[in-house]
């Protein structure tokens, strides 16, 4: 298998620090996004001590035996405590908590995507965008079970509302899910100051008709503070050839 990727990262037009992180293994092992929460310093390093902490597991046990779902499982737990021992040495930060969303693509099995919170990853196949993950949100419950319409969902006051994100105690939802991946398509990671400002058919456009991934995740970018940019924004694309 054979990947080429690129990433960008952008504060965005309101907000004058960014509190998103991400992370290309510079062989294609994995990719990591990952939008910090807490206040400006708290958002900067949960996202930074998540994406680091997820880096240097992975690393350090990639040839364990375990399969990749559960090295990613735990490089997300590991990320968790981290930024919890981070809480109690500094108070100030006690509220802070980050996203995450993390694709694993190991030789011999299948590709892994491991998230907590918003972040999402999507997949373009044959034109169609697809997305993979389920945001870990109350808007998400509340879609899944009829009680509001995706129209609703994007402007509800409570969009933005965790019901999971690393640096809890009592993290409960940590979504792991193989990965089925064919010739052509692409993956898309990204935080939701992408996704807020932009609808999925808008995403897929820009993806797909642009032949240079390293421009459509600019275009990508630029679109979302066209349309407000009211959050920080972070992109990470990875096409796939078999």
């Amino acid at each position: 298998m054979k990947l080429d990727s690129t990433g960008c990262t952008d504060p965005g037009l309101i907000r004058a620090y960014n509190q998103d992180s991400y992370y290309i293994d510079p062989t294609g092992r994995f990719f990591i996004v990952a939008d910090g929460m807490g206040g400006h310093a708290g958002g900067e390093e949960a996202s930074r001590i998540a994406t680091e902490e997820i880096r240097s597991y992975l690393e350090q046990n990639w040839e364990s035996p375990q399969p990749a779902s559960k090295l990613l499982e735990q490089a997300l737990s590991t990320a968790n405590k981290a930024i919890i021992q981070d809480q109690q040495n500094n108070p100030e930060r006690s509220d802070m908590g980050t996203t995450a969303v993390v694709v694993v693509i190991r030789p011999s099995e299948s590709p892994v995507c491991g998230h907590v919170g918003d972040s999402r990853l999507y997949r373009l196949r044959a034109s169609q965008l697809q997305q993979i993950t389920q945001d870990h949100t109350w808007i998400a419950k509340a879609m899944k079970i009829g009680d509001i319409t995706r129209d609703e969902a994007r402007v509800h006051p409570y969009r933005h509302v965790l019901s999971s994100c690393l640096g809890r105690q009592d993290l409960n939802q940590i979504d792991i899910q193989l990965l089925d991946l064919e010739n052509g398509d692409h993956l898309l990671l990204c935080s939701d100051g992408l996704t807020e400002e932009l609808i999925d058919p808008q995403i897929l456009g820009y993806i797909r008709d642009t032949p240079s991934l390293e421009k459509a995740a600019h275009d990508l970018i630029e679109a979302a503070k066209t349309e407000g940019g009211h959050d920080n924004i972070t992109v990470v694309l990875v096409s796939v050839e078999i």
